[in-house]
């Protein structure tokens, strides 16, 4: 028996509507949760972003493990070594970060300004070039946002330093 696209996504809506409904609950304890996490990364923004670290540093640590445990007698399975050195960088960054969660915020932050300059680079190359598609202007202008968060991230104002992050990393070891 065949449905036609319209009834099959009525049915698919009727279905997330039911699933929905059914845990309900579930979704307001979420939001709860989050919205109660946010409030305090906003009033104890060093705690939380050092936890934030952490939870990431024991992440990698697990994975790596777990990534090597499924390595045990797989030598021959084509790309071993790169799944080893895989294995390794994961366990080591996990325990640095673990160990020094101020350098691997700093770390961290350090990416982020990174990603958004070339996002943001490689956005506004895109958007210049390639004029005659419809939404041009939104890629143009998220591309100078991008840019321009990167900039913000790295001139935040701290008592030494042009990156507030450093400040962050010192005041974190002290935890």
């Amino acid at each position: 028996m065949s449905m036609s696209l319209d009834a099959a996504s009525q049915a698919m809506r009727e279905a997330m509507r039911e699933t929905v409904k059914r845990h309900s609950l579930w979704y307001l304890i979420q939001s709860i949760l989050m919205i109660l996490g946010g409030i305090l990364a906003l009033i104890y923004p060093i705690v939380s972003s050092v936890a934030v670290v952490l939870f990431l540093g024991w992440v990698l640590i697990a994975s790596g493990i777990v990534q090597g445990i499924s390595l045990i007698g797989a030598q021959n399975v084509p790309n071993f070594w790169l799944q080893l050195i895989s294995v390794a960088l994961s366990v080591i960054v996990g325990v640095l970060f673990v160990r020094h969660p101020g350098e691997g915020l700093l770390t961290l932050t350090l990416l982020l300004i990174v990603f958004f300059m070339v996002e943001g680079i490689s956005k506004l190359i895109f958007a210049l070039t390639i004029r005659p598609f419809p939404n041009w202007g939104w890629v143009l202008a998220s591309g100078i946002i991008g840019i321009l968060l990167s900039f913000y991230l790295w001139s935040q104002p701290s008592n030494n330093s042009g990156l507030a992050a450093w400040d962050v990393a010192r005041d974190s070891t002290h935890l």
